[in-house]
């Protein structure tokens, strides 16, 4: 298992040597420097915590000042825990985006776009009333949703209008395109969730 923090940059596509066009996202992938070390001893399991982005100073409270002194790094934007399959690394390192390769199968996980409130349609591709035989105002809407006398309430999970998005998703068994590991960016075969600019999770997929 490796894992790494990126940012979504945007979708493009690229040409295959036969002419091909297929459809990428943009990811900067690290790097991620390792500002703590979890191991089964001291806290039950084995993990690295790491940084990605940039912060800066002024903007960082005192523990993760104290964190980011003892590591020797620069404040960075976000912490995350991330799990590696090399546990050699120390505090200090980096995790970058050449421990990936170009043809691997990643999973991508992010927070997909608020889409605000939405009726039923929109939100779960209900197909709505009838839109004929006179007027009506059950074109859009739900419909039934509950019993009479018993059991006299609506149970719960029951698809409704709602907030739509801004939901933890992940992408499963996506493949890498390409690596330019200069300008730390991953191109990764097909959309992932998030808006540009949002903060994503790359990790090697179980998926066979």
């Amino acid at each position: 298992m490796r894992e790494i923090l990126g940012k979504k940059l945007g979708m493009t596509r690229i040409f295959t040597e036969s002419g091909e066009a297929v459809p990428v996202t943009v990811i900067e992938a690290g790097p991620c420097p390792i500002v703590q070390k979890k191991t089964v001893d001291n806290d039950g399991y084995d993990a690295y915590q790491v940084g990605f982005g940039q912060k800066h100073q002024r903007r960082v409270n005192k523990p993760w000042a104290g964190l980011f002194a003892a590591s020797g790094k620069e404040p960075t934007r976000y912490l995350r825990e991330i799990r590696f399959d090399d546990g050699d690394l120390e505090v200090g390192a980096e995790v970058k985006v050449t421990a990936f390769h170009t043809g691997e199968r990643v999973d991508v996980t992010g927070i997909s776009r608020g889409l605000g409130f939405a009726g039923v349609m929109k939100r779960h591709g209900f197909s709505g009333g009838q839109a004929t035989h006179g007027q009506s105002d059950r074109m859009r809407a739900p419909g039934s949703i509950g019993q009479s006398s018993y059991p006299s309430r609506v149970f719960k999970g029951m698809k409704m209008a709602g907030r739509m998005g801004k939901d933890k998703v992940t992408v499963l068994n996506l493949e890498i395109v390409q690596i330019i590991d200069d300008q730390n960016l991953m191109l990764v075969k097909g959309a992932v969730p998030g808006h540009r600019g949002s903060l994503v999770k790359i990790r090697t997929t179980n998926r066979g």
